[in-house]
């Protein structure tokens, strides 16, 4: 059997049935763009480990289809367990003779430095998204204080969100795909939590809330808004702010950059990003704890 049509099959069968629509979206995307173009008209039993071997190096090196330049390791570490997983469920269905998974060595991750904005440049962000006649743009606001990914933002509903309170409720993500906008389950378990809303922020909020007719808190014409608009929208606004271009994720290391260096524990941090524990906030942020370190004791040096 072609493994093109083997790990169609395995995809439809053993995958879909028990795993988020999310994850099923991304391993089709992964297969159709890199795994059946190199391996797709190859038999089942001639994907062996030495095999696989070479096809990772030349992901590494070249597997970026708009590029040209390597894939991150993340990526290619998730091509990987399609890989063994469909192979060896192939082994299993007699397929396939006996697969040596266990040789393919995987690229190491390197943690990547956390990239965030700085005060002057957050500053700058918010004063001129508060001076905008977009609405919609609050959202930017919105992470740099609590955090939130952006599709847990672009999920928001009015009824998530508490101005009484000054509390919002993270119960939902969304991701967009070939069809629209797609709703699911938050990241992990975790990652449904409480966050409290700086209350400065809270007349903007009721003041959009008033003049809205969406169920969204980020909307456009009434209308969710996808994943890569949002985005895009943010890009231009560095563009025109003339500030160096962040992903959208730094605004979420902005926020967990600033809440340390004024002085927030690790363990609310940690609760309020969504982490599965304290110890994963640590790692991440070590760099901006130990700013905060010689932060406070050049502040204690001046006692001297």
């Amino acid at each position: 059997m072609l493994y093109k049509n083997w790990i169609i099959f395995w995809l439809n069968n053993h995958i879909k049935p028990r795993v988020k629509v999310r994850t099923v979206d991304r391993y089709e995307q992964l297969i159709r763009l890199h795994i059946t173009p190199s391996l797709g008209e190859k038999d089942v039993k001639e994907i062996t480990a030495p095999v696989i071997q070479s096809f990772i190096a030349e992901l590494l090196r070249t597997g970026n289809t708009i590029t040209n330049k390597g894939l991150s390791t993340s990526v290619v570490n998730t091509i990987i367990s399609i890989l063994q997983a469909s192979i060896g469920e192939a082994c299993s269905s007699g397929y396939a003779s006996d697969f040596e998974a266990y040789k393919i060595r995987r690229p190491k991750v390197v943690g990547r430095k956390v990239d965030c904005f700085t005060v002057t440049e957050q500053k700058r962000i918010e004063r001129f998204i508060f001076n905008s006649d977009k609405p919609k743009l609050i959202g930017i606001v919105l992470c740099l204080y609590t955090g939130l990914r952006i599709g847990e933002l672009l999920a928001l509903d009015w009824k998530s969100v508490d101005l009484t309170k000054g509390l919002l409720t993270v119960n939902r993500t969304c991701y967009d795909t070939k069809n629209g906008i797609a709703f699911d389950e938050p990241k992990t378990e975790s990652s449904r939590r409480i966050i409290p809303i700086a209350k400065q922020l809270l007349p903007i909020l009721k003041k959009i809330k008033k003049n809205s007719n969406s169920i969204f808190v980020i909307s456009e014409n009434d209308k969710a808004v996808s994943v890569r608009s949002y985005q895009r929208s943010f890009e231009l606004l560095q563009k025109r702010l003339k500030i160096v271009h962040r992903g959208f994720h730094s605004l979420r290391h902005t926020f967990a950059t600033r809440a340390l260096e004024c002085g927030m524990d690790v363990r609310t941090l940690s609760e309020i990003l969504g982490h599965k524990n304290p110890t994963i906030t640590l790692n991440r942020y070590a760099h901006s704890l130990l700013d905060h370190k010689v932060a406070m004791i050049n502040r204690l040096g001046k006692l001297l």
